[in-house]
């Protein structure tokens, strides 16, 4: 039965409820006290620190959402609190995490700073930015990369179901944050090798497969891609990268790719994009958190090629995924 007026208006206003009870939830970690039998809100309470009464008002929402069921012997896991585990192997907790972190809220609750003035509101809170204050604050860093990381083991096997990387040898993650995806790429194409770039304390960070490495397959390479000189490779992948951007450093990003690519190159930018018909709701969403806190955007498949095309790379494609995200593949100009 469709919704009355009022009704949306209503659900709209009161959204931020359900999200903040799950930002709880999450950081709590109650889903990790749950395994396969039910558990009752006592000693759920008990394991997490909270109040029984308060807690079990906050899971009865969240199942109402279809995040945890409840049961006249306790909660019990759907599949979608079951993704609130630490342990999962496409745990998502980390996310709700880092949207109830205080920086985050903080700037969500300055959304008119940022509507008013088309400036990120995340610098009423950190005035050099997401990325900086995330160098000055290592635990709130550590739930950043979790949840990126979280998000990524959902969204890799789209892209791969989405395109063939089989013709590629050399291949270059620019921004590839801990490797998930390249190292996944590097699985399905054997005779290829990587380069994974990111900035140098991320590369320092990283643990990645020993085998690969020994194998010379998967090398690391440390630096600014607003500053250093970006690997040679026959295929550049830039996921979930442009869109942290404004269109000043979306082009010299795409630029620094253009200018170390040779002739013939591939470039992809895996991220979502806009449509002009059937507005996804998940992309609009997306697009206002990055108006919120980074100052980039979510564009359309026009919009990205033009900065493409600015750039000396000519759009050839755009791919569907089975998710949210697209691929939208270019190729760098002879003459560029």
């Amino acid at each position: 039965m469709p919704k009355l007026p009022h009704e949306t208006v209503w659900q709209l206003a009161t959204a931020t409820v359900a999200s903040r009870t799950l930002h709880v939830v999450a950081e709590l970690g109650v889903a990790d006290h749950i395994a396969d039998t039910p558990v009752p809100t006592k000693e759920l309470a008990a394991a997490c620190g909270a109040d029984p009464e308060a807690l079990e008002r906050a899971l009865l929402l969240l199942a109402a959402h279809s995040v945890f069921n409840r049961t006249p012997k306790g909660f019990t896991h759907t599949d979608a609190s079951r993704l609130l585990r630490s342990d999962h192997p496409m745990s998502m907790r980390a996310f709700p995490r880092m949207m109830g972190m205080a920086a985050f809220t903080a700037s969500f609750a300055q959304l008119d700073h940022a509507v008013r003035t088309g400036r990120p509101a995340f610098e009423l809170v950190s005035a050099d930015g997401l990325f900086a204050h995330l160098q000055r604050h290592p635990d709130e860093a550590r739930i950043f990369d979790a949840s990126m990381t979280g998000k990524a083991a959902g969204d890799i096997a789209a892209v791969l179901a989405a395109y063939d990387f089989s013709r590629f040898t050399t291949i270059a993650d620019i921004g590839g944050g801990r490797g998930h995806l390249l190292r996944a790429v590097l699985d399905t194409v054997p005779s290829a090798s990587g380069i994974l770039f990111d900035l140098p304390d991320v590369v320092a960070s990283l643990d990645l497969d020993a085998d690969q490495l020994a194998q010379q397959r998967l090398s690391l390479r440390g630096g600014d891609f607003f500053a250093d000189k970006l690997p040679t490779a026959d295929l550049y992948i830039l996921m979930e990268i442009i869109h942290d951007w404004g269109t000043a450093q979306a082009a010299s990003i795409l630029s620094a790719v253009a200018e170390a690519a040779p002739p013939g190159a591939t470039v992809l930018i895996i991220e979502a994009v806009v449509e002009d018909k059937d507005p996804d709701p998940v992309v609009h969403t997306l697009d206002m958190i990055m108006l919120a806190i980074t100052g980039g955007r979510e564009r359309t498949s026009a919009e990205l090629g033009q900065l493409l095309h600015d750039a000396g790379l000519s759009a050839t494609a755009v791919l569907t995924t089975p998710g949210v995200l697209r691929i939208v593949e270019a190729v760098k100009n002879s003459r560029a």
